[in-house]
C-alpha cells in the first residue's frame, strides 16, 4: 500500500493543496494583496522560511507524535502503516497483512470488531481505556478513511496513569464500602431471639458495589411474660456515618424495650435520642409488640413504611394509622395502633429498598408487595426469600433492604397441649389468696408439670397475688400460662404503681413478696397497661424433655 497515495487522500489534505496551488507567490508577485502577510514576512525576511502546517508531510508527522497510530485498509483491514511509538510499544509490524495477524494486540483488546463497525458505518468511534498486552491501558479512537475500498486510522493515546488513579479510587472507594458493610453486619443481631409463640426470620442485603451502604436495621427483643418487641428502622444517608447512627439507635431500643413501655412511648424517646445524636440525620422506625394473650400486634410509626399482616385466609391487611414524622425532627408526640395478628397470620416489616423504585409510585411498590406477600407460603425465611425475589432485588440493587418476617403459628394435635392458657378472676377478700393458690395447684397439676416446678408457681402464684390485694386496687386476674419452653404467671390490678424489690428489714413485716419471687423464678417484670392499671409477671424455664 502506498501510504503517499493515502496520505493524500486523508481529510483536508486535498483541500490544502488547492489552497497552496491557488496562491502561489512568484517574484514579480511579492507585495500584492494575494499574499498572506505573515507569509510575505516570512518571504522578505534574511531566515529560512518556515514551512506552514499546511506543507508538513503526513507521515512525519504521525512518526514523530507520542501516541500509537496505525493504518488499515480493505474488508479485512491489511496493515498499511503504523509509526514509530506503535512499533516501540509493540515492535515492528508486516505491511500488508491482515490486522488479525499484523496487529494480534488488536485481537487482544477486542478491537477488531470496532474496525468493522466503523468501516461499515463511516463513523469514527473510541473506547476508552483498554489495557494491551504492553501492560499499558490506551484509549482507541478508529476514524475512516476513504480511499479505494476504504480503511480504518486507529489512535491510541496512553492513559496508564489516568487508570492507575482510577483504579485506585476505585479500591478506596471498595474499602470504604466493605468497612461500613463490615460495620453495619456487626451492628445487626447476629442470631434472632426465638420467641415461644412466634417464628421469626430476617434477611439484609446492602446495596449493589456501585452504592455506599445505608443505615437499615432491625430487632427481636423478648420482653417477658410471652410478649416480644419488633422493631425495623432506616437511618437516612449512607456510609459508615449512616451506619454508626443505626448502631446507636439499635442500641437504645433495647434499652427502652427494657422499661416495658408501649410502642409510642418508645418512639417518643427515641425522637429525643435521635436528635442529640446528630441534629442533621434523620430516621425512620417501626416499633410493634405482640401480646399472645391479645392475638394482635400493637405498633407506633415514626415515618416508617406500613407493617402488612396476612391472615390465615391469605387476606393481606395494611396498618396504615397512626403513623407520625422521623425520627430526629423532634415535638411530635407518637401514638400506637394495632392490627390482628391471630393463630395462622404473618406479618412482614420491611424498609423502603424493597419496594421503592425509581420512576414508580410507591404505594405501587407497597401493592405489588400485597400481591406477593397474599401468595407467600412456608417457613418465615421461605417467605422472606420470595419477597425479596418478587422485590426484584438483586446483588447490584442501588438500595440497602431489610426484611423482618414473623408467623404466629396455627397450633394443632399434640403441639397444641404444649401451649395452654388459664385465668381467673380475683374480686378480693380474705379468700382471695386461697383461692388463687387452689386455683394455680390444680391448673398446674393438670399440666403435669413436675413436682418440684408445681410447687414453685404455685408460690409464686401466692406471692404475687398477696402483693396486688395489699397494694393494687380491683380489678385483679391471675393468668397462667405455658409454652414448649416456660410456664408464666402474671397478676393484674387497677393500680398503676409498680413494684420494685428492696431489702427487708427482720422487723418488717411486708416487703418480702417479690423479693420471694425474684428469687425463686427464671425471671420476673412489670409494665403498665394500656387501660390503666399493671401486670406482675414471673417465668419459671421448664426442663428439657
Amino acid at each position: 500500500m502506498n501510504f503517499t497515495r493515502w496520505s493524500a487522500r486523508l481529510p483536508g489534505t486535498q483541500r490544502r493543496a488547492a489552497a497552496r496551488t491557488d496562491h502561489e507567490v512568484t517574484p514579480d508577485r511579492i507585495g500584492e494583496g494575494s499574499v498572506p502577510a505573515a507569509r510575505a514576512e516570512q518571504l522578505t525576511d534574511d531566515h529560512p522560511p518556515v514551512p506552514a502546517v499546511d506543507e508538513l508531510p503526513v507521515r512525519a508527522v504521525l512518526d514523530r507524535v507520542p501516541a500509537l497510530v496505525a493504518l488499515v485498509h480493505g474488508q479485512d483491514h491489511r496493515l498499511a502503516y503504523v509509526n514509530d511509538a506503535y512499533v516501540t510499544a509493540f515492535g515492528a509490524r508486516p505491511s500488508g497483512e491482515p490486522a488479525a495477524e499484523a496487529l494480534p494486540e488488536l485481537t487482544e483488546i477486542g478491537l477488531l470488531p470496532l474496525l468493522d463497525q466503523v468501516l461499515r458505518s463511516g463513523k469514527p468511534r473510541t473506547v476508552k481505556s483498554r489495557k494491551a498486552p504492553d501492560g499499558r491501558s490506551y484509549t482507541f479512537t478508529c476514524t475512516p478513511v476513504s480511499e479505494g475500498d476504504g480503511g480504518v486510522l486507529v489512535f491510541a493515546t496512553d492513559v496508564t496513569d489516568h487508570a492507575e488513579a482510577a483504579e485506585r479510587l476505585r479500591a478506596s472507594e471498595r474499602r470504604q464500602r466493605e468497612t461500613a458493610v463490615t460495620l453495619q453486619r456487626s451492628l445487626l443481631p447476629q442470631v434472632l431471639e426465638e420467641p415461644d409463640d412466634l417464628r421469626i426470620a430476617a434477611t439484609y442485603q446492602p446495596g449493589g458495589t456501585e452504592a455506599a451502604v445505608g443505615g437499615d436495621w432491625y430487632d427481636v427483643i423478648t420482653l417477658g411474660g410471652g410478649r416480644t418487641a419488633l422493631v425495623i428502622g432506616d437511618v437516612m444517608g449512607r456510609g459508615v456515618r449512616a451506619a454508626a447512627v443505626m448502631g446507636q439507635l439499635r442500641t437504645a431500643v433495647r434499652a427502652y424495650a427494657r422499661l416495658d413501655l408501649p410502642p409510642h412511648e418508645v418512639l417518643n424517646l427515641l425522637d429525643g435520642l435521635a436528635t442529640e445524636i446528630d441534629a442533621n440525620q434523620i430516621a425512620t422506625c417501626a416499633y410493634a409488640i405482640h401480646d399472645p394473650n391479645e392475638g394482635k400486634l400493637v405498633y407506633a410509626s415514626a415515618g416508617h413504611l406500613p407493617i402488612l399482616v396476612r391472615d390465615e385466609s391469605g387476606a393481606v391487611l395494611r396498618a396504615d394509622e397512626p403513623t407520625g414524622p422521623p425520627l430526629g425532627t423532634g415535638g411530635w408526640m407518637h401514638a400506637s395502633g394495632s392490627i390482628p395478628l391471630g393463630p395462622g397470620s404473618t406479618a412482614v416489616l420491611y424498609t423502603d429498598g424493597l419496594v421503592e423504585r425509581r420512576n414508580e409510585d410507591l404505594d405501587e411498590g407497597i401493592a405489588s408487595l400485597e400481591r406477593a406477600l397474599s401468595g407467600a407460603t412456608g417457613t418465615p425465611q421461605v417467605v422472606c426469600d420470595r419477597l425479596v425475589r418478587s422485590a426484584g432485588v438483586t446483588a447490584d440493587h442501588d438500595d440497602d433492604v431489610a426484611v423482618l418476617v414473623l408467623q404466629h403459628p396455627a397450633r394443632t394435635g399434640p403441639d397444641s397441649d404444649l401451649f395452654r392458657n388459664a385465668a381467673l378472676e380475683l374480686l378480693g377478700g380474705i379468700e382471695a389468696a386461697p383461692r388463687a393458690r387452689a386455683f394455680a395447684s390444680g391448673v398446674l397439676t393438670s399440666w403435669r408439670f413436675p413436682g418440684e416446678l408445681h410447687d414453685l408457681g404455685v408460690l409464686a402464684a401466692s406471692e404475687l397475688v398477696a402483693n396486688s390485694l395489699q397494694h393494687g386496687t380491683p380489678p385483679m386476674r391471675l393468668r397462667l400460662r405455658r409454652t414448649d419452653r416456660r410456664l408464666i404467671i402474671e397478676v393484674t390490678d387497677g393500680d398503676d404503681h409498680l413494684p420494685r424489690r428492696r431489702r427487708a428489714e427482720p422487723g418488717d413485716e411486708s416487703g418480702r413478696g417479690i423479693a420471694i419471687v425474684a428469687t425463686i423464678a427464671s425471671s420476673w417484670g412489670s409494665r403498665r397497661t394500656p387501660g390503666g392499671g399493671k401486670a406482675v409477671w414471673c417465668e419459671f424455664v421448664l426442663p428439657k424433655g
